[in-house]
């Protein structure tokens, strides 16, 4: 590939950007802030072609052939971060969103994100921050899919790794569909098509409430929405059938767990992927910033 190289998973697809891409990169967006990017929308698509064209038109056709393939569907992408340190375009933070928006532009549209009210959203988390219970409590983040509770779709899950300071463990899990042990029993389970209740987070102060149910077909291949939090099942057999999805998945050998160094994010198609986070090991002076987009593919 012109601008970058590819490292194979039988899953998972590491996309390496080639020094002469980033430089390309930094040197044409050096002047663009991330107020700007916030601001006018149309930005967000000229950083991307920068980009894509830093790679000859290649990158944006490679990462969509592979987020749209059902045998993948994952990618890691990674650049010389010892070389962005070394020549110091721009403030690094300013260039990890800058480059998260510019791979997400080639892939298709975020959706506004409701707890942000932008495109993005970003997360600090320390070890004596309450809105991270999952730290706190040293426990992982189990498997889910993102939109359960709301109306749009959401094709494609992307998360970035901004800082990382005193943090051991905490890799990103995910579970292909396909690789789960158990997917026929619940996907040929009576209430796999049956419509079930999901709410909004309580820290949202709304009573928003959907209704479709755990799995649905794309390609004549099933596919998966579930979160176990937001979920509001109406009965003991719902209740139970949503408890056993939840425990089968988290026993599940099947499970990949990925390392993200800063700066790179993991990108997944969330009809038939389950993302979550293993356990962070407490530290007083631990402090991690996190970047997620989330939307639609391109038609």
């Amino acid at each position: 590939m012109n601008g970058f190289s590819i490292e194979p998973h039988s899953r998972v697809k590491t996309v390496m950007l080639d020094q002469a891409t980033v430089r390309k990169f930094c040197t044409q967006v050096k002047s663009t802030s991330i107020q700007a990017i916030e601001y006018k929308p149309f930005l967000r698509f000229k950083i991307a072609n920068i980009l894509n064209e830093a790679t000859e038109g290649t990158l944006a056709t490679y990462l969509q052939s592979v987020l749209h393939d059902r045998s993948t569907g994952a990618l890691v992408i990674k650049f010389f971060e010892h070389y962005f340190k070394e020549n110091e375009y721009m403030d690094s933070t300013i260039f990890h969103v800058l480059l998260s928006t510019a791979i997400s532009h080639l892939i298709g549209l975020p959706n506004l994100d409701s707890m942000s009210g932008k495109f993005y959203a970003r997360f600090t988390v320390k070890n004596t921050d309450d809105s991270d219970s999952y730290l706190r409590k040293n426990r992982r983040l189990e498997l889910h899919t993102d939109g359960t509770y709301v109306d749009e779709k959401t094709d494609w899950v992307l998360m970035q790794k901004l800082e990382s300071l005193n943090c051991k463990g905490g890799e990103s899990l995910i579970l292909h569909i396909d690789d789960w042990s158990d997917l026929d029993k619940f996907y040929n389970h009576n209430l796999a098509n049956e419509n079930i209740q999901w709410g909004s987070p309580p820290s949202k102060n709304v009573s928003n409430k959907v209704y479709h149910p755990v799995f649905f077909n794309e390609n004549e291949l099933p596919c998966i929405s579930y979160i176990d939090q937001f979920a509001e099942p109406q009965n003991m057999e719902q209740g139970l059938y949503l408890n056993d999805i939840g425990e089968s998945l988290e026993k599940d050998t099947n499970t990949i767990a990925i390392e993200i160094p800063v700066g790179s994010m993991l990108i997944i198609n969330n009809s038939f992927w389950l993302h979550g986070r293993d356990v962070m090991q407490p530290h007083e002076n631990l402090s991690r910033e996190l970047l997620r987009q989330r939307g639609v593919f391109f038609n």
